[in-house]
């Protein structure tokens, strides 16, 4: 494959190596990079000479940002809805590949990884931190919603730090990363490279990552304010999230509480109800429930204006509708069956 790809695939000992190479995009996960992905590892499935799959990203900066938002937009404003599907299905669809691998799945991450890039390492079987790791999926703040199998990881972290990561997008860094789950283990970036040789060889994934593993320190607000987010969080509305966190007064309950109002109220509604309706189904049918969400809402205001107001003005003044979450009501039509046009995950 070209060195100018997307993303690149070799043979490391007994590592299939994949390389996110979009640098200059922070890695935005395109449809094609999705398709290379989901053909390089249906390869090396039954691969013997492959024992492990070991994926990376070029640049430093980040893993992978998430999905190419600006495409997605673009295309939604044109009215190509189905090409718009067309990434969803099959991103989901890998998502839910890489959760049932075979063989150990290592991702590699010292940097950004939001979205889509959460998606395509969140569900392996190992997730790597450096120090540089920096977790979000601030989805809500764009009038969209956590997706990527979201619906499944969230419910399943510590409380209600899942709840909390929603809701906020607030960023999650080394140490919060470790001690929720999302990250297994720490291993600092100054020995990455000594790491990742490691990696290719023959020796066992998990005695290899316990060899190079450390503590990581700095412990961020999911750890040290877990008391308020598992109260304030555990409510079963956007509003009694909202009373709690203001009758609760302190700095970082306030602070939240006025993060979450600038987000969409639609998207939250939705994201509160993935977190409650996820903790009891298994990642396919979280993705199936995906898809019927992503469904409906490219044909609502809020996605193009969070993004027009985040990525493309930059004006950071959306303007959502419905304005309030009064006035959003019941989103339960946003999860309801799509008939012959679901997903089908089994």
């Amino acid at each position: 494959m070209p060195e100018n790809a997307e993303i690149l695939f070799e043979k490391r000992g007994e590592a299939g190596v994949v390389t996110l190479n979009r640098p200059q995009a922070l890695n935005a996960v395109t449809l094609s990079m999705v398709h290379a992905l989901t053909n390089a590892l249906q390869s090396w499935v039954n691969d013997a000479s492959v024992t492990r799959v070991i994926v990376k990203a070029e640049g430093g900066k980040a893993f992978s940002a998430g999905g190419d938002i600006r495409a997605l937009w673009e295309s939604g404003k044109a009215g190509r809805f189905d090409e718009m599907l067309t990434f969803w299905r099959d991103e989901y669809a890998l998502n839910s590949y890489i959760k049932h691998y075979p063989k150990p799945y290592v991702s590699l991450i010292d940097g950004i990884v939001m979205g889509g890039g959460v998606g395509v390492s969140v569900h392996g079987s190992h997730r790597v931190a450096g120090d540089r790791y920096l977790f979000a999926m601030p989805e809500v703040g764009i009038g969209f919603f956590p997706d990527v199998g979201a619906t499944f990881f969230l419910p399943r972290m510590p409380g209600e730090t899942g709840t909390y990561c929603g809701l906020t997008g607030d960023r999650v860094k080394t140490a919060d990363a470790v001690a929720t789950g999302l990250a297994t283990h720490h291993v600092p970036s100054s020995r990455w490279i000594d790491l990742f040789d490691a990696l290719c060889g023959s020796d066992d994934v998990n005695t290899t990552l316990a060899r190079f593993a450390q503590t990581a320190d700095g412990a961020g607000p999911v750890v040290t304010q877990r008391k308020t987010i598992d109260t304030c969080f555990a409510k079963d509305s956007v509003e009694e999230i909202f009373d709690s966190l203001d009758a609760d007064g302190s700095e970082f309950a306030l602070a939240t509480a006025k993060g979450i109002r600038a987000k969409s109220p639609t998207a939250l509604k939705i994201a509160l109800r993935q977190v409650r309706d996820g903790a009891g189904a298994s990642l396919n049918e979280c993705l199936n429930i995906e898809y019927r969400i992503v469904s409906r809402l490219i044909h609502q205001n809020d996605f193009y204006e969070g993004v027009r107001a985040a990525i493309i003005d930059k004006d950071q003044m959306p303007v959502w509708v419905p304005e309030t979450l009064d006035s959003v009501g019941d989103v339960g039509a946003f999860f309801a069956s799509l008939g012959d046009k679901e997903l089908g995950l089994p």
